[in-house]
């Protein structure tokens, strides 16, 4: 051994003799570079590791100065609060010390997960990490596929799945319970039917989950699955749905008969007080078993004739047995010496001579079969029972000049009278009915029509108080016009004489006009003559020159001056 390592201690020296001063530092470089490197390792493998207290950044300020608060308190420098809100821990015990002291007091955030805990990385898996992963896996999927539904807004799902028992005895039930909050406008307790497509969904997700571990509610803890208290309103739903088909059947019923009748009367004259519908709902179902022949050749229906051959029932099996004895045959006897065994009813009968037949014979039949399964329909009329009454018709009285007449000792009533319906048409109208409707007898259906008047005194009043009201309409229009017919007469009258006094003053007036200005041309005529110069004032001189243009124009156009006298002759 020594001389190993002294081999090896000369081949290093002659090794580092041969090498250059730049080989050696190199050499020593590179171990120094290497030592650096271990001491840096250990020095950072060394550090504590940093543990997220909560997976998941704290976003409410208050909530992170409580916890914040909380922590200095118990775990004093302890830990590390990062730029977004997230707390490090150093030593992961002391974290788990802290969860659970915010967890009792309350101190966690709202979107945290509770399984965060089992997202650390480890080196292994234990059966226990498995089958929380497994839960986890379970829970998240179903939720999942909760979500996907249209009518769910958020769903929160707790699992629990309790470790297997070695005796059926003592197993404990998997449980589950399931929030849901709808979406709005949507009431899950009205549609039961989803909330049982959710359930059945759930005990399909989950083996072993029953109806009774499972607990469905919304969001205001009201449970959505707990079928068996909706009995009562189930039978209240029926009773309802039952009655609304039974109101639709009478209004239908009440329609047609009212349609049918009004056209043979009138509408008003046809009344039903009474039509009551009894149903029965119940649901029925029957089979029948019908024994028919046994085709032994179908028909040809190419052939003018047929060839049907068949027969009541085929033979299956037949079994036939003949039995035949005569003469008293052997009887055994004992010993010599010994009394036999025969019993003495048959010892008496050895000495006889009979005989014995038997014959017997079984034959199986096949016969045909057919089964039919008939269910019956959702709802059958029990019972139906209508009344229905028939109203005469009322005749108003007409004078031979088609006037309507008045009564005697009520002249503002007019007169009318009663016209029965015979009993031959109600007997008609029943029949009608009665085929009309399919009524059976046998069932206690019951149609009856009779024939009440209808007080309308009341209508009758109504319309002789429309027919006075309309005589003293027309008696009023025919005075307004006669007082009318008056004042234009008078209107007119009075225009006339007030056109004959107004032409009358003008024409004296022109009269008087045409003098003064006779005067006038007369006394200007005497001063042309004497030789005096006549001063004429402005309205002299435009009148002299509308006469002389007057005069003018009657005589260049005659005709225009003539049709313009007849229009103010017309005028006037």
């Amino acid at each position: 051994m020594n001389e190993f390592f002294k081999k090896m201690m000369e081949q290093i020296k002659t090794i580092w003799a041969k090498w250059s001063t730049v080989q050696k530092v190199i050499f020593f470089s590179v171990i120094g570079v290497v030592l650096i490197a271990i001491v840096l390792l250990l020095s950072f493998s060394s550090r504590p590791t940093m543990v997220r207290l909560y997976q998941v950044p704290i976003k409410d300020d208050n909530l992170l100065a409580r916890i914040t608060t909380r922590l200095d308190e118990e775990f004093p420098g302890d830990y590390e609060l990062t730029t977004d809100n997230i707390i490090q821990v150093r030593d992961p015990k002391k974290a788990q010390r802290m969860r659970s002291l915010l967890v009792s007091e309350d101190l966690v955030p709202e979107d945290s997960d509770p399984w965060d805990l089992f997202d650390v990385e480890r080196w292994t898996l234990t059966d226990f990490d498995r089958k929380i992963n497994l839960r986890r896996s379970i829970t998240r999927n179903l939720e999942q596929h909760i979500m996907a539904l249209d009518d769910i807004d958020a769903v929160s799902v707790v699992v629990d799945m309790p470790e297997n028992e070695l005796f059926q005895a003592d197993q404990k039930p998997f449980t589950a319970s399931v929030q849901l909050t709808a979406k709005p406008g949507v009431d899950l307790h009205e549609e039961r039917y989803k909330v049982e497509g959710i359930e059945r969904l759930i005990m399909s997700s989950i083996s072993g989950l029953t109806h009774e571990n499972l607990v469905i509610t919304d969001q205001y803890g009201l449970q959505l699955n707990d079928f068996e208290n909706y009995a009562e309103q189930d039978r209240l739903d029926l009773i309802s749905r039952e009655m609304a088909l039974k109101e639709k059947l009478e209004r239908k019923y009440h329609g047609e008969i009212i349609k049918s009748l009004g056209n043979i009367f009138t509408p008003d004259r046809v009344s039903i007080p009474k039509l009551e519908i009894e149903l029965d709902t119940s649901k029925e179902s029957s089979t029948l078993k019908e024994i028919i022949p046994v085709t032994l050749r179908s028909d040809d229906p190419k052939t003018p004739y047929s060839e049907l051959e068949i027969k009541d029932n085929i033979v299956r099996s037949k079994q036939t047995s003949a039995e035949s004895f005569k003469g008293t045959g052997f009887t055994p006897e004992g010993p010599p010496g010994q009394e036999g065994q025969v019993p003495p009813a048959y010892k008496d009968l050895s000495t006889l001579v009979g005989q014995y037949d038997q014959n017997s014979e079984t034959t199986n039949y096949e016969v045909g079969e057919k089964n039919t399964e008939r269910q019956e329909q959702p709802y059958k009329i029990k019972r139906l029972t209508i009344g229905i009454n028939v109203d005469g018709y009322w005749e108003k009285h007409y004078d031979s000049k088609g006037e309507i007449m008045f009564e005697e000792n009520n002249p503002s009533k007019v007169k009318r009278s009663y016209v029965p319906v015979d009993g031959e048409t109600l007997r008609k109208v029943q029949r009608l009915i009665e085929d009309s409707i399919g009524a059976d007898p046998a069932r206690g259906d019951s149609v009856t029509v009779e024939h009440i008047p209808v007080d309308r005194r009341a209508l009758f009043e109504a319309e002789d108080a429309k027919y006075r009201q309309g005589r003293q309409m027309a008696q009023t229009v025919f005075w307004i016009l006669i007082g009318l017919g008056i004042v234009i007469f008078m209107a007119v009258v009075l225009r006339m004489l007030s056109k004959y006094i107004e032409r009358k003053r003008r024409e004296k007036e022109e009269e008087l006009a045409r003098q003064h200005q006779a005067m006038r041309e007369a006394a200007l005529k005497s001063a042309e003559e004497q030789g005096m110069d006549v001063e004429l004032t402005v309205e002299e001189r435009a009148r002299m020159e509308m006469q002389e243009n007057a005069i003018n124009m009657a005589r260049e156009h005659p005709e225009d001056v003539a049709q313009l006298i007849r229009t103010w002759l017309m005028e006037e």
